[in-house]
Protein backbone atom coordinates (compact mmCIF):
# COMPACT_ATOMS: atom_id res chain seq x y z
CA UNK A 1 0.00 0.00 0.00
CA UNK A 2 1.61 3.36 -1.29
CA UNK A 3 2.24 5.26 1.96
CA UNK A 4 1.04 9.34 2.82
CA UNK A 5 3.54 10.81 4.81
CA UNK A 6 2.21 13.67 6.70
CA UNK A 7 4.23 16.48 8.61
CA UNK A 8 2.79 18.24 11.41
CA UNK A 9 4.22 21.11 13.14
CA UNK A 10 3.08 22.67 16.61
CA UNK A 11 5.09 25.65 17.42
CA UNK A 12 5.12 26.74 20.61
CA UNK A 13 7.13 30.26 22.68
CA UNK A 14 10.49 28.03 23.23
CA UNK A 15 10.04 25.06 21.25
CA UNK A 16 8.76 23.50 17.84
CA UNK A 17 6.83 19.57 18.16
CA UNK A 18 7.39 17.85 14.86
CA UNK A 19 5.71 14.37 13.95
CA UNK A 20 5.54 12.09 10.97
CA UNK A 21 2.82 10.13 10.38
CA UNK A 22 1.73 8.00 7.36
CA UNK A 23 -1.61 8.50 7.42
CA UNK A 24 -3.08 8.46 11.08
CA UNK A 25 -0.11 6.55 12.41
CA UNK A 26 2.96 8.21 14.18
CA UNK A 27 5.96 7.53 12.63
CA UNK A 28 8.50 10.01 14.56
CA UNK A 29 7.57 12.38 16.73
CA UNK A 30 10.45 15.11 18.45
CA UNK A 31 10.58 18.38 19.91
CA UNK A 32 13.13 21.07 19.05
CA UNK A 33 13.97 23.35 21.40
CA UNK A 34 15.53 26.60 20.69
CA UNK A 35 18.61 28.80 22.25
CA UNK A 36 18.32 32.18 23.32
CA UNK A 37 19.46 33.36 19.68
CA UNK A 38 15.75 32.34 18.22
CA UNK A 39 13.59 32.95 20.93
CA UNK A 40 14.93 35.90 21.73
CA UNK A 41 13.81 37.46 17.86
CA UNK A 42 10.47 38.36 16.93
CA UNK A 43 7.91 35.76 16.03
CA UNK A 44 8.43 36.98 12.12
CA UNK A 45 12.51 36.94 12.66
CA UNK A 46 12.53 32.84 13.83
CA UNK A 47 10.75 31.70 10.80
CA UNK A 48 13.82 30.55 8.91
CA UNK A 49 15.38 29.41 11.44
CA UNK A 50 12.89 27.31 12.61
CA UNK A 51 11.96 26.14 9.41
CA UNK A 52 15.79 25.32 8.72
CA UNK A 53 15.60 23.54 12.46
CA UNK A 54 12.02 21.31 11.21
CA UNK A 55 14.04 20.53 7.34
CA UNK A 56 17.60 19.35 9.24
CA UNK A 57 15.34 17.11 11.54
CA UNK A 58 13.06 15.41 8.47
CA UNK A 59 16.62 14.88 6.87
CA UNK A 60 17.81 12.78 9.79
CA UNK A 61 14.21 10.65 8.41
CA UNK A 62 15.75 9.79 5.27
CA UNK A 63 12.83 11.33 3.85
CA UNK A 64 13.01 13.61 0.99
CA UNK A 65 10.50 16.35 1.45
CA UNK A 66 8.93 15.63 -2.09
CA UNK A 67 7.83 12.13 -0.89
CA UNK A 68 5.60 13.55 1.59
CA UNK A 69 1.74 13.93 0.61
CA UNK A 70 1.29 16.92 2.88
CA UNK A 71 2.29 19.53 5.77
CA UNK A 72 0.27 20.78 8.24
CA UNK A 73 0.68 23.26 10.97
CA UNK A 74 -1.20 24.75 14.24
CA UNK A 75 -3.34 27.10 13.71
CA UNK A 76 -2.56 30.91 14.96
CA UNK A 77 -4.70 33.42 15.85
CA UNK A 78 -6.92 34.49 12.97
CA UNK A 79 -10.29 36.11 12.05
CA UNK A 80 -13.13 33.87 13.61
CA UNK A 81 -13.51 30.85 11.36
CA UNK A 82 -15.63 27.84 11.34
CA UNK A 83 -14.45 24.12 12.00
CA UNK A 84 -12.38 22.40 9.84
CA UNK A 85 -9.16 21.57 7.60
CA UNK A 86 -7.74 25.13 6.16
CA UNK A 87 -5.57 25.40 3.28
CA UNK A 88 -2.95 28.17 4.04
CA UNK A 89 -4.18 30.68 1.49
CA UNK A 90 -2.26 33.99 0.91
CA UNK A 91 -4.56 36.07 3.02
CA UNK A 92 -4.03 33.60 5.96
CA UNK A 93 -0.50 33.87 5.53
CA UNK A 94 -0.44 38.02 5.95
CA UNK A 95 -2.70 37.73 8.62
CA UNK A 96 -0.56 35.16 10.40
CA UNK A 97 2.65 37.49 9.77
CA UNK A 98 1.31 40.75 10.74
CA UNK A 99 -0.35 39.45 13.81
CA UNK A 100 -3.33 41.16 12.69
CA UNK A 101 -5.56 39.35 15.28
CA UNK A 102 -2.64 38.76 17.84
CA UNK A 103 0.95 37.63 18.05
CA UNK A 104 1.56 34.17 19.36
CA UNK A 105 3.65 31.48 18.72
CA UNK A 106 1.53 29.28 16.69
CA UNK A 107 1.14 31.59 14.16
CA UNK A 108 4.40 30.44 13.29
CA UNK A 109 3.05 26.76 12.25
CA UNK A 110 0.86 28.19 9.15
CA UNK A 111 3.80 30.12 8.07
CA UNK A 112 6.29 26.70 8.47
CA UNK A 113 3.78 24.66 6.64
CA UNK A 114 3.25 27.06 3.66
CA UNK A 115 7.44 27.74 3.23
CA UNK A 116 7.66 24.16 3.52
CA UNK A 117 4.96 23.22 1.29
CA UNK A 118 5.94 25.74 -1.89
CA UNK A 119 9.58 24.23 -1.08
CA UNK A 120 8.71 20.42 -1.62
CA UNK A 121 5.37 21.20 -3.65
CA UNK A 122 3.25 19.60 -1.50
CA UNK A 123 -0.35 20.49 -0.22
CA UNK A 124 -0.46 22.58 3.42
CA UNK A 125 -2.76 23.21 5.93
CA UNK A 126 -3.60 24.08 9.10
CA UNK A 127 -6.69 22.40 11.29
CA UNK A 128 -8.89 23.96 14.13
CA UNK A 129 -7.08 27.05 15.39
CA UNK A 130 -8.38 28.00 18.58
CA UNK A 131 -10.58 30.74 16.73
CA UNK A 132 -13.13 27.78 15.65
CA UNK A 133 -16.01 29.94 16.34
CA UNK A 134 -19.49 28.07 15.68
CA UNK A 135 -21.45 30.06 19.18
CA UNK A 136 -25.10 30.88 18.56
CA UNK A 137 -26.15 34.25 18.97
CA UNK A 138 -27.64 33.68 22.89
CA UNK A 139 -23.99 32.53 23.72
CA UNK A 140 -22.69 35.78 22.15
CA UNK A 141 -24.76 38.24 23.46
CA UNK A 142 -23.77 40.30 26.84
CA UNK A 143 -24.92 42.72 29.06
CA UNK A 144 -23.09 45.38 27.81
CA UNK A 145 -23.59 46.34 24.11
CA UNK A 146 -19.77 47.22 23.87
CA UNK A 147 -18.63 44.21 24.23
CA UNK A 148 -19.54 40.40 22.65
CA UNK A 149 -18.21 37.15 23.86
CA UNK A 150 -15.74 35.25 21.76
CA UNK A 151 -14.72 31.68 21.16
CA UNK A 152 -11.51 31.24 21.77
CA UNK A 153 -10.37 27.80 23.07
CA UNK A 154 -8.72 24.10 22.71
CA UNK A 155 -10.80 23.68 19.17
CA UNK A 156 -8.05 21.12 18.09
CA UNK A 157 -7.98 18.96 20.79
CA UNK A 158 -11.88 19.22 21.79
CA UNK A 159 -12.90 18.67 17.91
CA UNK A 160 -10.04 15.58 17.50
CA UNK A 161 -11.56 13.83 20.77
CA UNK A 162 -14.56 14.39 20.24
CA UNK A 163 -14.27 12.87 16.91
CA UNK A 164 -12.65 9.58 18.45
CA UNK A 165 -15.31 9.20 20.78
CA UNK A 166 -17.82 8.48 17.92
CA UNK A 167 -15.78 7.00 16.16
CA UNK A 168 -14.86 4.62 19.34
CA UNK A 169 -18.55 4.18 19.43
CA UNK A 170 -20.35 3.67 15.99
CA UNK A 171 -21.26 6.96 15.88
CA UNK A 172 -20.97 10.32 13.99
CA UNK A 173 -19.86 13.00 15.74
CA UNK A 174 -22.42 15.31 13.86
CA UNK A 175 -25.05 13.16 15.50
CA UNK A 176 -24.14 13.98 19.26
CA UNK A 177 -24.56 15.91 21.40
CA UNK A 178 -21.39 16.18 24.00
CA UNK A 179 -19.66 18.63 26.82
CA UNK A 180 -16.08 18.07 26.74
CA UNK A 181 -13.59 19.79 28.94
CA UNK A 182 -9.82 20.64 28.36
CA UNK A 183 -7.99 20.53 31.22
CA UNK A 184 -4.57 22.23 31.29
CA UNK A 185 -2.21 25.31 31.83
CA UNK A 186 -6.28 27.10 31.03
CA UNK A 187 -9.80 25.13 30.68
CA UNK A 188 -12.28 25.11 28.03
CA UNK A 189 -15.59 23.76 28.64
CA UNK A 190 -17.27 23.31 25.04
CA UNK A 191 -21.03 22.41 24.49
CA UNK A 192 -20.94 20.43 21.01
CA UNK A 193 -24.46 20.17 19.51
CA UNK A 194 -24.30 17.90 16.55
CA UNK A 195 -20.68 18.61 15.24
CA UNK A 196 -20.40 22.61 16.46
CA UNK A 197 -19.56 23.92 19.73
CA UNK A 198 -23.03 26.28 20.38
CA UNK A 199 -21.41 27.37 23.76
CA UNK A 200 -17.88 27.26 25.19
CA UNK A 201 -15.70 29.68 27.80
CA UNK A 202 -13.33 32.44 26.36
CA UNK A 203 -10.30 30.24 28.20
CA UNK A 204 -7.73 33.51 26.89
CA UNK A 205 -9.79 36.23 28.31
CA UNK A 206 -10.29 35.00 32.17
CA UNK A 207 -13.68 33.62 30.84
CA UNK A 208 -14.81 30.22 32.85
CA UNK A 209 -13.02 27.96 35.83
CA UNK A 210 -10.05 29.27 37.78
CA UNK A 211 -7.21 26.92 35.95
CA UNK A 212 -3.32 26.57 36.63
CA UNK A 213 -2.18 29.77 35.41
CA UNK A 214 -5.73 31.41 34.51
CA UNK A 215 -7.82 33.35 37.12
CA UNK A 216 -11.30 32.29 35.56
CA UNK A 217 -14.15 34.26 35.99
CA UNK A 218 -14.33 36.75 39.04
CA UNK A 219 -16.76 39.28 40.03
CA UNK A 220 -15.68 42.24 37.58
CA UNK A 221 -16.43 44.61 39.73
CA UNK A 222 -13.78 44.05 42.33
CA UNK A 223 -11.30 44.04 39.07
CA UNK A 224 -12.23 46.74 38.28
CA UNK A 225 -11.36 48.63 41.71
CA UNK A 226 -8.08 46.67 41.43
CA UNK A 227 -7.00 48.37 38.07
CA UNK A 228 -8.09 51.33 39.13
CA UNK A 229 -5.90 51.00 42.31
CA UNK A 230 -2.64 51.80 40.82
CA UNK A 231 -1.39 48.86 42.55
CA UNK A 232 -0.67 47.32 39.38
CA UNK A 233 0.42 47.76 35.71
CA UNK A 234 -1.94 46.72 32.84
CA UNK A 235 0.43 44.82 31.63
CA UNK A 236 0.67 43.23 35.41
CA UNK A 237 -3.17 42.71 35.60
CA UNK A 238 -3.11 40.86 32.27
CA UNK A 239 -0.74 38.79 33.41
CA UNK A 240 -3.11 38.11 36.85
CA UNK A 241 -5.68 37.02 34.42
CA UNK A 242 -3.68 35.06 31.92
CA UNK A 243 -0.19 33.19 32.78
CA UNK A 244 0.07 34.44 36.19
CA UNK A 245 -2.93 33.41 37.86
CA UNK A 246 -5.40 30.69 39.28
CA UNK A 247 -3.41 28.22 41.11
CA UNK A 248 -0.08 29.66 40.17
CA UNK A 249 -1.26 32.84 42.22
CA UNK A 250 -1.89 31.16 45.23
CA UNK A 251 0.50 28.40 45.27
CA UNK A 252 3.81 29.43 42.96
CA UNK A 253 3.31 26.42 40.89
CA UNK A 254 1.47 25.63 37.36
CA UNK A 255 2.47 21.94 38.20
CA UNK A 256 -0.33 19.52 39.05
CA UNK A 257 1.77 16.66 40.06
CA UNK A 258 3.73 18.76 42.35
CA UNK A 259 0.49 19.96 44.11
CA UNK A 260 -1.05 16.90 44.37
CA UNK A 261 2.18 15.84 46.22
CA UNK A 262 1.70 19.26 48.54
CA UNK A 263 -2.09 17.58 49.34
CA UNK A 264 -0.51 14.11 50.18
CA UNK A 265 2.07 16.06 52.71
CA UNK A 266 -1.20 17.49 54.55
CA UNK A 267 -1.17 21.13 52.82
CA UNK A 268 -4.94 22.45 53.33
CA UNK A 269 -4.30 25.16 51.33
CA UNK A 270 -3.31 23.35 47.64
CA UNK A 271 -6.25 20.50 48.61
CA UNK A 272 -8.64 23.94 49.02
CA UNK A 273 -7.80 24.87 45.58
CA UNK A 274 -7.30 22.54 43.61
CA UNK A 275 -10.71 20.54 45.08
CA UNK A 276 -12.32 24.72 43.90
CA UNK A 277 -10.32 23.81 40.71
CA UNK A 278 -12.23 20.46 40.17
CA UNK A 279 -15.69 22.34 41.54
CA UNK A 280 -15.65 24.97 39.41
CA UNK A 281 -14.92 22.77 36.37
CA UNK A 282 -17.69 20.41 37.23
CA UNK A 283 -20.59 23.72 37.47
CA UNK A 284 -19.06 24.43 33.82
CA UNK A 285 -19.99 21.21 32.83
CA UNK A 286 -23.16 21.39 34.21
CA UNK A 287 -23.62 25.23 32.97
CA UNK A 288 -23.74 23.36 29.67
CA UNK A 289 -26.56 20.90 30.46
CA UNK A 290 -29.12 23.60 29.82
CA UNK A 291 -27.18 25.01 26.49
CA UNK A 292 -27.95 20.89 25.51
CA UNK A 293 -31.63 21.48 27.03
CA UNK A 294 -30.48 17.93 29.08
CA UNK A 295 -29.83 16.09 25.76
CA UNK A 296 -26.34 15.06 26.56
CA UNK A 297 -24.45 11.75 25.12
CA UNK A 298 -21.37 12.13 27.15
CA UNK A 299 -18.97 14.57 29.02
CA UNK A 300 -15.22 14.13 27.99
CA UNK A 301 -12.49 14.98 30.18
CA UNK A 302 -9.38 15.77 28.41
CA UNK A 303 -6.32 17.61 28.50
CA UNK A 304 -2.71 17.03 29.99
CA UNK A 305 -4.36 17.32 33.64
CA UNK A 306 -6.83 14.77 33.15
CA UNK A 307 -4.18 12.32 33.96
CA UNK A 308 -5.21 13.02 37.30
CA UNK A 309 -7.08 10.29 38.76
CA UNK A 310 -7.72 12.44 41.93
CA UNK A 311 -9.41 14.93 39.44
CA UNK A 312 -11.43 13.41 37.06
CA UNK A 313 -12.92 11.11 40.16
CA UNK A 314 -13.83 14.85 41.39
CA UNK A 315 -15.52 16.09 38.56
CA UNK A 316 -17.66 12.98 37.76
CA UNK A 317 -18.61 12.37 41.35
CA UNK A 318 -20.50 15.72 40.39
CA UNK A 319 -21.45 15.79 37.20
CA UNK A 320 -22.19 12.18 36.47
CA UNK A 321 -25.90 12.71 36.54
CA UNK A 322 -26.27 14.27 33.78
CA UNK A 323 -24.36 11.31 31.25
CA UNK A 324 -21.60 8.89 31.59
CA UNK A 325 -18.04 10.56 32.13
CA UNK A 326 -14.98 9.37 29.49
CA UNK A 327 -11.39 10.22 29.85
CA UNK A 328 -8.86 11.23 27.30
CA UNK A 329 -5.79 12.04 29.25
CA UNK A 330 -3.63 14.12 27.15
CA UNK A 331 -3.40 16.78 24.75
CA UNK A 332 -2.07 14.96 21.28
CA UNK A 333 -2.46 17.98 18.98
CA UNK A 334 0.42 16.52 16.45
CA UNK A 335 -1.35 13.39 15.89
CA UNK A 336 -4.79 16.02 15.61
CA UNK A 337 -3.20 17.64 13.06
CA UNK A 338 -2.10 14.60 11.08
CA UNK A 339 -5.95 13.73 10.92
CA UNK A 340 -7.20 17.04 9.73
CA UNK A 341 -4.79 16.58 6.62
CA UNK A 342 -5.35 13.10 6.45
CA UNK A 343 -9.10 13.54 5.86
CA UNK A 344 -8.31 16.57 3.45
CA UNK A 345 -5.85 14.45 1.34
CA UNK A 346 -8.07 11.39 1.36
CA UNK A 347 -11.33 13.81 0.58
CA UNK A 348 -12.86 12.75 3.40
CA UNK A 349 -13.58 16.56 4.35
CA UNK A 350 -13.50 19.92 2.20
CA UNK A 351 -11.01 21.97 2.33
CA UNK A 352 -12.18 25.21 3.20
CA UNK A 353 -10.32 28.35 2.09
CA UNK A 354 -9.86 30.98 4.79
CA UNK A 355 -11.58 34.45 4.08
CA UNK A 356 -9.90 36.65 6.77
CA UNK A 357 -12.39 39.81 8.56
CA UNK A 358 -15.24 39.64 6.88
CA UNK A 359 -17.20 40.78 9.42
CA UNK A 360 -15.14 43.72 11.05
CA UNK A 361 -14.35 41.19 13.99
CA UNK A 362 -11.07 41.98 15.83
CA UNK A 363 -9.64 39.21 18.04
Amino acid sequence: MTRQLILAINPGSTSTKVGLFDGTDEIMSRTVRHGADVTGLSLPEQLPHREREVRDLLAETGIAGEELSAIVGRGGLLAPMTSGTYAVNPLMREDLASGRFGMHASNLGGLLAHKLGDLFQVPNFIVDPVVVDELGPLARATGMPEINRRSIFHALNQKAVAKRFAAENGSDYNELNLVIAHLGGGITVGAHAKGKVIDVNNGLDGDGPLAPERAGSIPVGQVVELCYSTRYKESEMKQKIVGRGGLFAHLGTFDAIEIEQRMADGDEQAALLYETMAYRVAQEIAKHGATLRGDVDAILLTGGIAYSTWLTEQISARVGYLAPVHIYPGEDELKALAEGAFRAIRHEEAVREYEGDTHGTRI
